[in-house]
């Protein structure tokens, strides 16, 4: 017996915020997942003002600090047994809708289906055909079943797409929410048909499986008065084989989920609780869990002043929270590298779209918290990493952080900012922040020497129009980044678009007074935003923007997605090997 142990640390914090121009539009292996509450908790609402005064003012505002919850243990463990001899709590079968078909004698033709309900007397096929389960994907039924091995056995549908990462994912989570709701301390999965799947598909749908089961049972209840704790200690993975490759399929699913986790957990924080200060304390923080891989520089404002930022201090003139531009270097334990990587995150932890306030419905200000995102991303991807300890790549987290607010020291429009790169800008609109920021952490970032940058921001609500709440347009003049990206999300289940950067629209980006100004017309508003990110990346660099407003945050559950992390992730081993 081979055992794999991570530990995962729950770091806090979040915010999100502007669409540009809102107004417009608005025997077995085992894996021991411990996602850990960081002592960090004590200093949320350390606000992080210059003077002591607005410090002391800041530090009490809502008197919110978020509890101290601490996150069960997950214990996985991979397993080549009968699954109908198994005995716990729940027993869940996924099954495809060919799994489900039934003969003449309304009898399963799947001979495990078959096994089973024989069984169970017959009851299997009555209930499926009572409830109407048919194995569709998104299907779910549980039996109660008193004095057998297993308490309770769950049927969960994989639809057609039986090899999806998505489908697999969806197992995890639904057989989650059946043990949350029952309370139950373990749980089996398996699949009612496993024999057209290779080795490989094996393995990447037991950590698929693994995923959505520790993202399943997780809940930031950080801010509420009182929660449940998950009791869920023990699940065994059956029929996906077991060894040394299915340990280190674990550990890597384990891994990502804590970064995606950490991710969803910085989005979700108030703005209130997460300001610049907080988000570099929070990266110096990963830098020192795993100092062995990680170093953490936090710039204050006068020193990105020396570096003549003045695109990103242009945005965080207005906020008493001052600006931390962060910046974490990945470089591998054996000192090796073969390619040079970056990684930028727009951080905004709050935007009221400064003197082009954010007014009338949709322009969701209130979710602004959210405009984070890209950073949440970022910092999620880093600690990850850390675990992961990729070799022969060195990557570069960066993420200009600040708050885009309303005061007689902040940004008007019309006002000319210059970038570090040189280039002037006439803000015409304070409400494209964002696209600032990242000017001067695009800029920042072909400096270190990277081969490879990709960007991700919640840059515009024309996105969202254009490709809905679930799917991230990216755009790149580089197709062999491009695809990179696109098999990176392929491995993950996170969804993308490539959109087009047509260089015709960059005649609406031209100001009479200036270089550029920071928005265009109204539309192709996710594309000139683009063609202005394109105005700061060294030409020598291969680049690609990621517009995630849409997949940062889910509406349905009022809360953050963790979107970008397991991609990010995947995009930086593939460039490893």
């Amino acid at each position: 017996m081979a055992a794999a142990v991570v530990t995962a640390s729950r770091l806090s914090h979040a915010s999100f915020s502007s669409f540009a121009c809102p107004r417009r539009y608005s025997a077995a292996v085992l894996c021991f997942v411990r996602l850990r509450r960081p002592t960090f908790y004590h200093r949320f609402g350390r606000m992080g003002h210059s003077t002591a005064a607005a410090a002391t003012t800041s530090a009490t505002l809502g008197l919110t600090k978020p509890a101290a919850v601490e996150i069960p243990q997950i214990t996985f463990a991979a397993k080549d047994i009968d699954f109908v001899e198994w005995k716990g709590d729940i027993l869940a079968v996924a099954v495809t809708e060919k799994d489900m078909k039934k003969d003449s004698d309304s009898k399963f033709e799947n001979s495990i289906l078959k096994s089973l309900d024989e069984k169970l007397g017959g009851l299997l096929a009555e209930a499926s055909t009572e409830e109407d389960f048919t194995g569709k994907s998104g299907q779910s039924t549980v039996l109660r079943l008193p004095g057998l091995g297993f308490k309770r056995l769950g049927l969960v549908g994989l639809g057609n797409a039986s090899s999806s990462v998505t489908a697999y994912r969806g197992i995890g989570e639904a057989v989650a929410a059946v043990a949350k709701a029952a309370q139950a301390n373990n749980a089996a999965v398996c699949l009612a048909s496993s024999d057209g799947l290779s080795e490989e598909s094996k393995l990447s749908a037991a950590s698929a499986i693994a995923s959505g089961m520790v993202l399943g049972v997780y809940e930031d209840n950080r801010f509420k008065s009182e929660s449940k704790k998950p009791l869920l200690k023990t699940v065994d993975i059956i029929g996906f084989g077991s060894g040394s490759e299915v340990e280190q399929k674990l550990k890597y699913a384990t891994d990502v989920c804590s970064g995606v986790i950490f991710g969803k957990e910085l989005v979700n924080a108030p703005a209130n609780v997460l300001t610049p200060g907080v988000m570099a304390e929070e990266a110096s923080k990963i830098a020192s869990l795993y100092s062995d891989v990680l170093t953490a520089t936090i710039l204050d404002a006068e020193q990105c002043k020396e570096l003549k930022m003045g695109s990103y201090l242009g945005v965080a003139a207005a906020s008493s929270n001052p600006p931390h531009f962060i910046h974490i270097c990945y470089k591998p334990t054996n000192g090796e590298v073969k390619r040079k990587l970056a990684i930028v995150g727009k951080g905004l932890t709050f935007d009221s779209g400064g003197y082009n306030i954010k007014t009338g419905p949709g322009c969701l200000i209130e979710l602004m918290k959210f405009d984070m995102g890209g950073a949440a991303a970022t910092l999620g991807a880093a600690k990850a990493l850390g675990q992961v300890k990729p070799p022969g790549v060195e990557v570069h987290f960066i993420v200009a952080a600040c708050e885009n607010m309303i005061s007689g020291t902040g940004m008007r429009p019309g006002d000319i900012v210059t970038a570090s790169n040189g280039k002037t800008i006439e803000v015409n609109n304070t409400d494209a922040e964002g696209r600032l920021t990242l000017a001067d952490a695009l800029v920042y970032a072909c400096n270190q020497g990277v081969e490879k940058v990709v960007d991700l921001a919640t840059l515009t609500g024309a996105c969202i129009v254009a490709l809905g709440p679930n799917i991230a347009g990216f755009f790149s003049p580089s197709d062999d980044l491009a695809k990179e990206i696109v098999t990176a999300s392929e491995a993950t289940g996170e969804k993308f678009w490539r959109m087009p950067l047509e260089e015709s629209y960059w005649e609406s980006m031209k100001s009479g007074v200036a270089d550029m100004v920071n928005t265009g017309g109204r539309q192709g508003g996710a594309i000139t935003a683009a063609l202005f990110l394109k105005q700061f990346v060294d030409e020598k660099v291969q680049w690609l923007h990621i517009d995630m407003a849409g997949p940062v945050w889910n509406d349905k559950k009022r809360a953050a997605t963790g979107f970008g992390v397991s991609t990010l992730v995947e995009w930086v081993l593939k460039n490893s090997k």
